[in-house]
């Protein structure tokens, strides 16, 4: 029973599902019908549901019969008017078919001229857009003949992006933007061949370019040499820069000039020294930098500014390590060192103006490392070219030129301290090489100077010596002509040689931008080297000479006593030209009077020296006969060398008058005690073993002529009988031996009131020992004589207490 339910209530739902499914999608129903086995139950359902829809079919149909027939009987009446209708239609057609045939032509006529107004405006369009490609790039081969390569990027640029476009797609069209690359290829090479001729255009003359700067800081220079006049300088060099970036840029920065690069040709250079003055080119008008400009542009635009910059700089490095490589015989001229500058400026010149008129082709930094580069390679070329000059001019020339050049790149805003740093050092060699000269030149005064007093014979002629040298000698001054200078040519060609010397080194001090006490500092340095070491090895040198004389020499320590004196004048003169007083606290003293103090004393040491050496030659002579004879009355005559020496001291001492005195009479004491021990010598000289008393009694006469030669006073100055204590030692001597008065010797030896307190035991023993060689030789039958028996024994009674006293004196 459940079975039949479940089956009648699924046929119900197949049946409203037939009712309201499309009839496409009736299948998968219908199959399920036939799936199941009630098959013949489902058809009896549906053919009951079929009959109850017919049903109400019929029912509905019933309903609205009367309605149809109606409308029926309308649609009769209808036909009818519609036939007429159609009739009139048909008419109407025909007529209206006869009278359009014309309308027709006259439409076809109007498509066929607004199909040609279509074509003509169309083809009017098309033109409009290829004109201006066909004008524009006619005008783009006109400026590419014309050599105008950065408006012809700028048309082809405008070309490509904008009118081409425009154009449409035609042949031409087709082959101008196959040949745009091509075109900007060629732009772009030939604008790099025209910046290698602008490159190799300011290699070639850098040193042009150099030589205006400089010249233009020079004048500058001279204009107004105050610091306040830098900044007026740099400010004016600015405003001719911006103005000539306007003249080849525009104002708006397009490049307007199209000139070859190179060097713009200078006129009219030797005009007027006002003008000059006036209006001074700057440097950078000399060159043409509009290749740098349209280069720079035409990469710029090509989008290769990098390519450009690297470039250019690489370019431009190389550049600079060829102008900084000096030549290698550059140090023979100042010619050469001038091009060297010339050429190092020209190119600083060049690569400021590009830093200033270019935005970023070169920047600070770039140029600073540049600048380091030059500096480190120009200072070691300039010490190393330098160290071979040896002519003080030049190296004057040199300094002047490289304050000249550090002042140029100075005002384009390079670091300059390490040039003027470099130039103190090159101060040293420019000291040694003026030391080198002078000495040259006081050897040649010394070599030309006869040791000679001047005579002066007018007023004029002194007056031109006093001029010369500080003479300040009122008694001289009072003096008629015609009359002597104390002082030979030597001194005033001395003193005005150390003026000289000290002008030369005031010279290379300039433009140091040194204070005056730096000045003063390195002059009085400078001139204490000059003194101490030149002129002093010079006077030296004067001094030692083999074939100088006493009278030269005399004369050497009268110069020097001069030049002493003058030497507060020198300072005097050093603080005049450096306005910076003697006395100041820093102020370095000049070492002259020590220097002429030590070469007055080695001269005066060389008098001495030679006074002695002519003594020796004297006593050479001297031929003693040790074994003479006693002579009867004990007396004898002074042996003739002595005389001549005597003689010959009495004109040397004579010329010793202009001598300070302490020097005469130190030359004097010298000789007597020379003499005195060169006669001292000679008793007790070990060749001379016998000793008469007769040979003792001519050397006492010989010692009395001396004493006579010191009693006179050949040297004034000496208190009493001062000279005679220079024979006091051998005088005390000869008169033990002759006076024979040896008790009082033994007896009073060491007492103050000896009167042989002079008389040394050796010496005496010696002599006494050789006394007695000679008393056995000549006495040898002495023996049978009491008076020589004694005597004998006394002589060795005498030895042995002498002997004894010695032993004493070490015990």
């Amino acid at each position: 029973m459940a079975t039949s339910v479940e089956t009648a209530a699924e046929h119900e739902r197949i049946l409203r599902e037939i009712e309201s499914t499309d009839t496409n999608c009736i299948g998968p129903t219908l199959r399920s019908v036939y799936d199941g086995r009630e098959h013949g139950l489902f058809v009896e359902k549906l053919d009951v549901r079929i009959r109850n829809h017919d049903r109400e079919i019929e029912k509905m149909c019933n309903h609205h019969f009367q309605g149809f027939v109606d409308s029926i009987t309308e649609l009769l009446k209808v036909r009818g008017e519609a036939q007429k209708l159609k009739s009139q239609v048909t008419e109407t057609n025909r007529h209206l078919q006869d009278e359009g045939k014309e309308l027709m032509g006259s439409m076809e006529e109007l498509q066929k001229c607004r199909v040609q107004q279509r074509n003509i405006a169309s083809t009017i369009d098309k033109l409009t857009h290829c004109l201006p490609v066909l004008e524009m790039y006619s005008r783009l081969q006109e400026q590419m003949r014309a050599k105008r390569y950065y408006p012809a990027l700028r048309t082809l640029e405008q070309l490509e992006l904008t009118c081409l476009p425009r154009a449409g797609e035609y042949r031409f069209c087709s082959i101008m933007a196959e040949n745009i690359p091509k075109l900007r290829t060629q732009i772009r090479d030939t604008a790099m061949t025209q910046l290698r001729d602008f490159l190799e255009s300011i290699r070639k003359h850098s040193d042009k370019i150099g030589e205006t700067a400089i010249k233009q800081a020079k004048i500058q220079r001279s204009l107004d040499s105050s610091v306040s006049s830098q900044p007026r300088a740099l400010i004016g060099r600015r405003r001719k820069e911006a103005m000539m970036m306007m003249n080849v840029n525009g104002i708006d920065g397009t490049p307007v000039s199209e000139q070859d690069s190179g060097i713009l040709d200078v006129e009219d250079e030797e005009e007027q020294e006002e003008e000059e003055e006036e209006d001074v080119p700057g440097a950078q008008d000399l060159v043409d930098f509009s290749p740098v400009y349209r280069c720079l542009h035409i990469y710029t635009v090509l989008g290769l500014r990098d390519v450009f910059e690297n470039y250019y700089r690489k370019q431009r490095r190389k550049q600079a390590r060829l102008v900084l490589q000096p030549h290698s015989n550059m140090h023979e001229t100042l010619e050469g060192y001038t091009r060297y500058f010339n050429q190092i400026v020209g190119f600083f010149v060049v690569e400021d103006h590009i830093l200033h008129t270019t935005q970023g082709l070169v920047n600070r930094a770039y140029v600073e490392e540049l600048w380091e580069l030059a500096l480190s390679k120009l200072i070691a070329a300039l010490r190393t070219h330098s160290s071979y000059c040896d002519n003080p001019n030049l190296v004057l020339d040199l300094k002047n030129l490289i304050v000249l050049f550090a002042d140029t790149l100075q005002g384009y805003g390079f670091p300059v301290s390490q040039l003027f740093d470099m130039l103190l050092e090159m101060r040293e060699q420019y000291g040694e090489i003026l030391l080198k000269k002078w000495n040259i030149t006081f050897r040649q005064v010394l070599d030309q100077d006869n040791f000679s007093p001047i005579p002066v014979s007018t007023e004029q002629e002194y007056k031109n010596y006093t001029s010369q040298f500080p003479l300040q000698d009122p008694e001289l001054d009072k003096l008629p002509f015609p009359k002597k200078l104390p002082f030979s040519e030597f001194v005033p060609k001395v003193y005005c040689q150390l003026k000289e010397f000290i002008y030369a080194c005031l010279k290379y001090s300039e433009d140091l931008h040194l204070s005056s006490t730096e000045v003063d500092d390195m002059i009085r340095k400078s001139t204490n080297l000059l003194l101490t070491r030149t002129l002093s090895h010079c006077l030296h040198y004067a001094i030692k000479k083999k074939n100088v004389g006493l009278a030269e020499l005399v004369q050497v320590i009268i110069n020097t006593t001069h030049l002493e004196q003058s030497c507060h004048f020198l300072e005097e003169f050093i603080s005049n030209i450096t306005n910076v007083p003697p006395d100041s606290a820093n102020a370095t003293k000049l070492y002259g009077m020590s220097t002429f103090k030590d070469a007055r004393h080695s001269a005066e040491a060389e008098i001495y020296t030679n006074l002695n050496a002519k003594i020796d030659q004297f006593l050479q002579l001297a031929e003693y006969d040790w074994m003479v004879a006693l002579q009867g009355g004990g007396t004898s005559e002074a042996s003739d060398y002595l005389m001549d020496l005597i003689a010959f001291l009495n004109s040397t001492f004579s010329v010793f008058t202009n001598l300070p005195g302490k020097v005469a009479q130190t030359a004097c004491m010298s000789a007597c005690k020379h003499i005195s021990t060169s006669l001292m010598q000679l008793l007790l000289d070990p060749d001379v073993r016998q000793i008469s008393m007769g040979a003792l009694q001519q050397l006492n006469a010989d010692v009395k002529e001396c004493e006579g030669f010191a009693r006179a006073g050949p040297v004034a100055g000496f208190q009493g009988d001062t000279l005679l204590l220079a024979f006091s030692d051998l005088r005390q001597l000869l008169e033990l031996f002759t006076q024979w008065d040896w008790s009082s010797y033994l007896a009073d030896y060491g007492k103050p009131s000896c009167k042989y307190l002079r008389v040394n035991p050796h010496t005496a023993l010696t002599l006494l020992e050789k006394m007695r060689e000679t008393s056995r030789k000549n006495n040898v039958f002495a023996q049978f004589r009491k008076t020589d028996r004694d005597r004998q024994k006394l002589i060795d009674t005498i030895i042995k207490q002498l002997r004894n006293l010695i032993a004493q004196q070490q015990a």
